[in-house]
């Protein structure tokens, strides 16, 4: 698997089979095979995840086999125009067979939508979507602790699998509570390759996370270098 960061949380994942394409937002998109088939995900309708436009620049690259795989949550209004693109709406906690020898099963997000995990013949890659562990400084503790809860309720459906590529949310806006996800996903997920995410221009955030964790050097990628 080639592995294209984009922006924020959108990620390109080129395979020998087709590509997949994770939460597109904004910016220039790097220029694509047209005879290669693309699966656009968009893991729910926060502005910073899911922007429409992506289908109209795949069609200008001369894209010609698009697929849409969009969140329940995300209005029909907003589905793409093109007659020709075929979309699969889904929610969580389900399984889904797709195009081009694709599976996926997706997770339920601690804030909005769902997480992807999909299986193709090259390998596992789940992406977070925002599912994290949003503990805030300033919030009641009992809904912190509900929130640690769901997520790591969701994480845990994860035990036993074996992943090869992980996108991941380490948010600073979290401030001292930024790394809890990601912590325990790692510590409780047989993952090979994570891909901070998420961190609103500031990538210095996971040179910090690398500094309090140097345990996960060799999993945990500077997202920044893979453009």
């Amino acid at each position: 698997m080639d592995i294209t960061y984009i922006y924020h949380s959108c990620f390109l994942v080129e395979t020998k089979v087709c590509y997949y394409l994770f939460d597109y937002y904004r910016k220039q998109l790097p220029k694509l095979n047209p005879e290669k088939p693309i699966l656009v995900f968009a893991s729910h309708f926060h502005h910073d995840h899911y922007n429409k436009e992506v289908f109209h620049l795949l069609k200008r690259q001369g894209m010609k086999d698009i697929h849409a795989i969009l969140s329940k949550d995300i209005s029909r209004r907003n589905y793409p125009e093109e007659q020709d693109i075929e979309t699969t709406c889904v929610t969580f906690h389900q399984h889904y067979e797709l195009p081009f020898g694709t599976s996926l099963e997706t997770l339920h997000s601690t804030d909005s939508g769902v997480a992807f995990l999909v299986t193709c013949a090259e390998g596992v890659i789940y992406y977070a979507g925002d599912l994290n562990d949003w503990v805030w400084k300033g919030e009641p503790e009992q809904d912190n602790r509900q929130m640690t809860g769901s997520y790591r309720h969701e994480i845990k459906m994860l035990a036993g699998k074996t992943i090869d590529v992980a996108f991941l949310p380490l948010d600073p806006r979290q401030e001292e509570y930024y790394a809890e996800g990601m912590r325990y996903f790692l510590e409780n997920v047989d993952v090979r390759v994570v891909y901070p995410m998420h961190y609103w221009e500031k990538p210095d955030i996971i040179g910090r996370f690398l500094a309090e964790y140097p345990m996960y050097r060799d999993i945990v990628r500077e997202t920044e270098k893979v453009r």
